[in-house]
This record gives structure tokens, C-alpha cells and sequence, in this order.
């Protein structure tokens, strides 16, 4: 039983950074890349205007009689591995919350509650709005180039949030009556009421558009991956009829 549990996680999970993967690749790293041109000075932005010296440095003819280009293949080697490795910490993610949700499911059906594929919708929902959603009500997704909040304050309260959103969910879906549901909307405010871990004023190069373009494109890769490993995640249980022992 443990095995076939683990499969049902491991080919979610796999198809849920599939997803995830493929959507990063041409939402967010195009975004990304653009964002380290003001990382790195080779872009800036104040008030409005937007200087490209990259530009501008192409545009001036440069004669060095060497006709090679190992510069640009050095650079495109590093962005594939460092992509390559990026790629592989979201399968490595994706695999882990499949995890954490079969074992949601094992638990749900030792309580009487069946999951079907449409509850694995609802799940996969479920996860997203408290591993992505409210977290990310206080601390959006950021580019490189945006200066944050101390690194162990933002995990302390990211940590908080994203399980004090889970018992809200579970509370909102499995409580039957009215201060379960009371119980649930002050676990989700809570959080927000102590407040994110922040800077005192915005020191970023990035500008504001691509910033929230960014934030946008996230939650919404985040939330197509989320509802596909509900859902395959339901289907791999229900037909395999697992029941916890």
C-alpha cells in the first residue's frame, strides 16, 4: 500500500512540475532575465525613464580582429545549467507537496471523507491558496534586484501563515458547524493581522510594472500547478481504491 501511495505521489507530483516547468520557462524566466539587466546595471529605471546602455554598447562598432564568441557561449552554458538546476528543484517541489497530499487524503479517508477526483480539484485549490496565495499577500514572489526583509524573519512568518491557512482549509471544508467556519476566518487573518516581516521603504531597481508582472505571472503558474496535481493526485487515488490501513 505504502508503495502504490508513493507512485500515486510521485506521477502527480512529476505531471504538477511538468506543468509548472513548461509555465516558468516562457511566463517567468524572460521576466527574470530582464530583471538581472537592472540587477546588474545594464538597465535603469528612475522616474520613468529607462536607460539600455546594453544597447548602447552594441550599437558602437568594436574592432578586436577576434571573430570568436566564447563569451556569449560561456554565458548561455551558465543560464542552461542554472536553469537546468532550477527546473529540477521545482520537480523536486512539486513531488514533495504530491506527498504532503496523499497523506492529506490517507488521513481525510480515515475520517469517512471519500476523494474523488472533483475533491482533488478542491484540494489542489485548497493548496494554493495557503502555500501561494496568502503567503503571498505579505511577501509577493520577488525578482532579482528587489532588496527584502531579513531571510529568517520572512521563512518564520511565511512558515506560520502557510499553517495556519492549512487548518483554516481544513476547517472551512470538513467543519460542520458555524465556529468551525468562525475558527477558519481568524486563522486566516491572524497572520496578516501580526504582519509580514518588511522594509521600511522600496530600495529596488526593478521597475514597479515588471515587479507586479512578476507577482502576477507567479500565482498564476502557481495555481494551474496546484490544480493539476489535485486533480492527477485524485484520479491515481480513486482508481487505485486506496484506503488507509
Amino acid at each position: 500500500m505504502t508503495s502504490r501511495l508513493f507512485t500515486s505521489a510521485l506521477f502527480a507530483g512529476l505531471l504538477a512540475g511538468l506543468i509548472a516547468v513548461l509555465l516558468q520557462f516562457f511566463l517567468m524566466q524572460p521576466l527574470i532575465l530582464e530583471a538581472e539587466y537592472y540587477e546588474s546595471g545594464a538597465k535603469v529605471h528612475f522616474g520613468g525613464v529607462i536607460t539600455d546602455t546594453v544597447a548602447d554598447v552594441q550599437a558602437e562598432p568594436e574592432d578586436t580582429g577576434d571573430t570568436g564568441d566564447t563569451g556569449d557561449t560561456g554565458e548561455d552554458e551558465s543560464n542552461v545549467a542554472r536553469f537546468a538546476l532550477a527546473f529540477f528543484m521545482a520537480f523536486v517541489t512539486w513531488v514533495a507537496y504530491g506527498l504532503v497530499m496523499i497523506a492529506g487524503f490517507a488521513i481525510a479517508e480515515r475520517f469517512g471523507r471519500p476523494i474523488t477526483v472533483q475533491a482533488g480539484l478542491l484540494w489542489g485549490i485548497a493548496g494554493f491558496v495557503s502555500f501561494q496565495m496568502m503567503p503571498g499577500l505579505g511577501l509577493p514572489p520577488n525578482m532579482p534586484g528587489v532588496p527584502a526583509a531579513e531571510l529568517s524573519l520572512r521563512q518564520i512568518w511565511w512558515i506560520g501563515t502557510t499553517i495556519s491557512t492549512v487548518m483554516a482549509m481544513v476547517a472551512f471544508g470538513y467543519g460542520r458547524r458555524p465556529v468551525f467556519i468562525a475558527v477558519g476566518v481568524g486563522l486566516l487573518i491572524v497572520p496578516h493581522l501580526i504582519g509580514a516581516p518588511s522594509l521600511d521603504e522600496f530600495l529596488g531597481n526593478v521597475p514597479p510594472g515588471l515587479a507586479t508582472e512578476f507577482v502576477t505571472r507567479s500565482l498564476v503558474v502557481s495555481a494551474a500547478a496546484w490544480v493539476v496535481l489535485g486533480v492527477v493526485a485524485g484520479y491515481f487515488w480513486q482508481r487505485q481504491g486506496a484506503t488507509p490501513v
